[in-house]
């Protein structure tokens, strides 16, 4: 099977096969100090800055993981930055937050949102609230059946089966990444707050519930280090 592998041809190669085109003879130097080669070597440069731009779109522009260039197309294309994701970003940020549109498949179940917070940096988890109901709820220790740590039916009003909490127990950093962050532009380290967690719930939770965000196991403030800024 023929290698169909492709590669990007600099300005070099154009020149070669510029000159596989001449014709054959005195007045057809080859010789690379001639004028006549130089004037060629410039005309195919442009040529090799052409392949270079084609290059760079097919190998990282034409990537939502990767693309710099034509990421301002790419958020227009799919209509980002939205509300949920309007406050001042890294780069690397915005191609998350274009990734997770591009690729979400929609849900409400609590793997979806586990996982809707970890492709935007977070760690949390999720309580839900059942109220007790005679003939189908049952006394005791439900615990273990239901996540080893919260009863599963409690005494309360109906409605609370329409509350669940989402804990917060990891905090976002965004780090500088060479070849991916811009210099002059995107901080060495940024701690991200949950504002763009919030609006993502908020718009994909069941419109009959209410969610309650919990802060309580978040890291305490003076283990950030806000000089490293």
């Amino acid at each position: 099977m023929a290698n169909d592998t492709w590669r990007p041809h600099g300005s070099e190669d154009y020149v070669h096969a510029f000159n596989q085109l001449l014709p054959i003879g005195q007045a057809w130097t080859r010789d690379p100090t001639s004028y006549q080669q130089l004037f060629y070597t410039g005309l195919n440069n442009y040529w090799g800055a052409v392949d270079a731009s084609a290059a760079q779109l097919l190998t990282v522009e034409s990537d939502p993981r990767t693309t710099l260039v034509l990421l301002p197309d790419w958020l227009r294309a799919w209509g980002l930055p939205d509300p949920c994701v309007a406050e001042p970003l890294t780069t690397q940020d915005l191609r998350n937050a274009l990734v997770t549109k591009m690729t979400m498949l929609g849900g409400q179940s609590i793997a979806f949102f586990t996982n809707l917070a970890a492709t935007l940096g977070y760690t949390i988890s999720i309580r839900e609230y059942s109220p007790y109901m005679c003939g189908v709820s049952r006394c005791g220790d439900t615990r273990a059946q239901y996540d080893g740590v919260h009863y599963r039916w409690t005494l309360g009003p109906p409605t609370k089966r329409f509350i669940w909490t989402v804990a917060v127990t990891g905090t976002r950093y965004t780090k500088f990444h060479v070849s991916i962050g811009q210099c002059g532009i995107d901080r060495l380290l940024s701690i991200g707050l949950a504002t763009d967690l919030q609006c993502l719930f908020e718009r994909y939770k069941p419109a009959q519930t209410y969610v309650v965000f919990d802060y309580s196991g978040m890291p305490p403030t003076k283990m950030v280090q806000h000089n490293a800024l």
